[in-house]
This record gives C-alpha cells, structure tokens and sequence, in this order.
C-alpha cells in the first residue's frame, strides 16, 4: 500500500524541493586528520548494522496500545472529552499519537540523511567527510526502520510538523558549511535523542524499545561528532559570527519546542485548535517532556561555545537553562550501554531457547 494512503492527515505535494546553495568543498590533503575524528569514523565503521535483521520484526505490536501508555499522560484525560469517549476511540487516539510521535521521528531522520550528505559536500576538512558518509547510512537505516515500524505495525502516518519542517529549511538553505551541524546534529538530533530516551525508557513494548535503544546507540555518535567539529570551528569565530549561530539557536529552540504539542492528533478527533492548544499547555507530563527534552541540547551548546547572554536569558525564560549542566558524555554512554545490555539479554535467551529445543529433541529421539 502506498505510504500516501496511510496517512491521517494529507501531506500535500508529494516531494518538497528545498533550494540549496553554498559550495561542495574538496580537499587534497588525504593523510593528516584529527585523532579523535577519525577514532570516531572507525567506530562507525564498526558500528553498522542490519535493521532488517537486528531488530525482531516477528514480535506483535498492538497498534491501539504500541506504547503501553498510561491514560494519565494522555492530553484529553480528565477533559470534558475523556468521559464521552469509548475504550474503542481510547485506543484509536493511543495509535494517533504513536503514529504522529514516529512520524515526526521518521521525517526527521529523513532530514539527518540529506543533511548528512550536505556535511560530506561541504565540510572542508576530509575526517569529517569520512565520519559524516558513515552518518548517511546511519541515517538511511533509521528512517528505513521507523517507516517500516509506521508500515507494518501502526498502519498509519502524520505529515512533517511545521515547526519540524521549518527548521530543516532554515538549515538546509544556509549557504554556510557548519550549520548543516548546528541545526541537524545539535538541535534536532539533541531533542530527538532525548524524545527516544523518554520513550525507551518507560515503554514496556519490547519492539518500540529495542528500536529506539538501537537507534539511539548510533545517535550518541552523531552528537559527539557535531560536539567535536563545532568545537574546533567556534573557537575560531568572531564575536558576530557567534552571535548570528546563537540566534540561530535560540529560533531553532523555540520552534523545537512548539513542536512538541500534538495538536494535529487532538484536532482529529474534533477538537478545536485553539482549545487543543489550551489542553497540551495545562498537561503536566508534556510540560515535563517540553523540558526533559532540552537535557541532550542545552549542554551540547554550551560545550561547543555559543553561550552568549541572550541565549542565556532564553534558555532561562524556556526554565531549561539549568540542564546547560548535564553531563552530556554519561548520557551517551549510558544510550551505548543500554543497546548492549539489551543484545546481551535477547541473544542469551534465544540461545537458552535453542539449547531447549535441542534437549527436547534428543529426549524425544532417545524415547522412539
């Protein structure tokens, strides 16, 4: 079936050109490059997977509770709406957010891959090159995942988010080489990182979870790699070049953050736009996941030196400023420790199972 008609909502031409500008960068120098850049394009190297094979595509998934989310943390509980819905329209708005939720994931991974591959064209330097084409097939099998997950297991898609999609064009129509980095692997793979974890962590589906800890396990090396880059290069910046990136920033914060409402789902269920907005803003679970969502963003900024007074003040009006703290190298590792601990888990039952039916089958044998 074709993915345009599976989705909720129409999502209108069905290619979005983006005009491109700025220049692909070649570079004659194939010998020299940075250690830790090129530690990190290895272990990428090392790090591919198969998502076709990875992943236990054979495990159901109830696509009217793919989540097992709690009635409490949905928007329209406790609401004049909830008491007249049925268990059956419950369920139906449980696999409308599931569907939105992983939407926007798809979309954006799709972004990652283009952008990615704008990093490979325009980046100067020829070890960010090799890492970021080890990106773009990073990328290219997360979206290949997600979709297949919408595809097969929910049945159903939502358009890209017009916040989402306004930051990407914002990033992709920057004609300089570093903001492919600035919007894609610090802003939107920070909030989609955090989004991952959130879900990963409470969800006690275990397709869902072992897709986002895989996922997540890859993005842990993106974000490092835009950490490093963005580093070295603004330290180099003038004080208005920085400005100009911090403004940047600040714009793309607040559109990542009105992202985050669902609003598209409440109105598919006959819900005013203006009074589906009054209920995500009352929800206490969104506003924690508005700003547990900036703990992968904030101090990536800040460690790669854009932490200029009005940024400052923005994060402190947005209450995230607080998370500029965060240990950002503990919560990759621990996204890298969780995919292996969940390997180590799956593979030791299924080799318990294996050794199972194996005894099964020479006791049977030693009956005849």
């Amino acid at each position: 079936m074709s993915t345009h008609d599976l989705y909720a909502n129409a999502p209108g031409d069905p290619v979005w050109p983006v005009p491109a500008s700025g220049s692909a960068r070649f570079t004659w120098e194939y010998e020299d490059g940075r250690e830790r850049l090129l530690a990190l394009y290895q272990k990428g190297k090392d790090k591919q997977w198969d998502g076709a094979k990875r992943i236990d595509w054979e495990l159901e998934v109830d696509p009217y509770d793919p989540l097992g989310t709690p009635d409490d943390v949905l928007t329209l509980h406790g609401t004049r709406h909830w008491s007249r819905m049925t268990e059956k329209d419950k369920g139906e708005l449980r696999r409308h957010y599931a569907a939105w939720q992983f939407s926007q994931f798809l979309h954006g991974e799709q972004g990652a891959m283009i952008c990615a591959a704008r990093i490979v064209e325009s980046v100067p330097d020829l070890d960010a090159k090799f890492y970021s084409a080890t990106q773009t097939m990073d990328e290219a099998r997360h979206a290949e995942i997600y979709s297949r997950f919408l595809h097969e297991k929910i049945g159903m898609l939502y358009p890209i988010n017009d916040h989402l999609q306004a930051l990407l064009g914002d990033t992709l129509r920057d004609s300089r080489w570093d903001m492919p980095y600035l919007g894609m692997q610090v802003l939107i793979e920070g909030l989609a990182l955090a989004a991952f974890g959130m879900i990963r962590d409470t969800t006690d589906k275990p397709l869902p979870k072992q897709i986002l800890a895989y996922v997540m396990q890859d993005e842990a090396r993106h974000v490092a790699f835009g950490r490093m880059a963005l580093r070295d290069y603004y330290r180099q910046l003038t004080d208005a070049e920085r400005r100009e990136r911090e403004e940047f920033v600040i714009e793309g914060c607040h559109l990542m953050r009105d992202r985050l409402r669902g609003v598209e789902v409440l109105e598919n269920f006959g819900i005013p736009r203006r009074e589906a907005e009054e209920y995500s803003e009352r929800n206490e679970f969104l506003h924690l996941f508005r700003k547990l969502l900036f703990s992968r963003i904030v101090p990536c900024v800040k460690d790669i030196g854009l932490w200029g007074e009005r940024l400052q003040k923005a994060y402190l009006d947005m209450g995230v400023f607080d998370l500029g703290d965060s240990n950002l190298d503990l919560l990759m590792t621990q996204d890298e420790e969780v995919a292996e601990a969940l390997d180590r888990e799956r593979f030791a039952t299924e080799e318990r199972e294996r050794v199972a039916e194996v005894t099964e089958a020479i006791a049977q044998g030693a009956e005849g």
